[in-house]
């Protein structure tokens, strides 16, 4: 579904692409991992400035795709292949919570090596609904429907947290302002 004209991997490929650029900026060392079902990238962390033009090819590289996604094959990805702590942006987009308690584990482990930053998108559209005044039962219905999907969202973030994972739930508009801004508290924090 486009939201602005843009579609959320485009979003997240736009986040992922600016707080790689500040973070090889700022001397860090900036690597990507893409997956599906299937581990599709993995580009080793570097800080090198020839670094940013693989990054960019490896996301303009990227297309939506809908297949369940392999979250223990990326917890073993990680394992083998980043051996320090590191930060790790995950930019996913999890519906329900019985959705994201399917992933828990594995968000669980990657958490116990790295500090993890889940990052997924508020629906524009639900909002938008809900606001709307409702003139017959059907649109009441719609409305309900539109506030369980709203605060699925709210207490996945609440679900998250609860096991020490850092999340942002953010309107797509909005995802690379709140990535970066993010990233630059964890560093002023020295979390990293």
């Amino acid at each position: 579904m486009p939201f602005e004209e843009m579609t959320l991997l485009d979003y997240a490929i736009n986040s992922a692409l600016v707080i790689s650029s500040v973070s090889l900026h700022k001397m860090d060392k900036t690597g990507l991992i893409t997956f599906s079902d299937r581990i599709e990238t993995l580009l080793a962390a570097d800080n090198r400035p020839s670094q940013m033009s693989k990054v960019m090819d490896a996301l303009y590289k990227e297309e939506t795709d809908f297949p369940e996604c392999d979250f223990e094959r990326l917890y073993a990805t990680v394992r083998s292949n980043i051996r320090n702590r590191s930060l790790l942006i995950l930019f996913t987009n999890f519906e329900t919570v019985s959705g994201m308690k399917r992933h828990l584990n594995a968000l669980r482990m990657l958490a116990r090596y790295h500090l993890l930053l889940v990052v997924f998108f508020e629906n524009t559209e639900l909002k938008a609904m809900v606001k709307k005044p409702a003139h017959d039962v059907e649109q009441v219905y719609i409305k309900t429907i539109a506030q369980k999907y709203i605060f699925e969202k709210r207490a996945i973030v609440h679900e998250l947290e609860k096991y020490g994972i850092l999340t942002i739930l953010s309107k797509p508009s909005d995802l690379t302002f709140k990535t970066l801004n993010k990233y630059l508290e964890l560093k002023v924090k020295q979390a990293l």
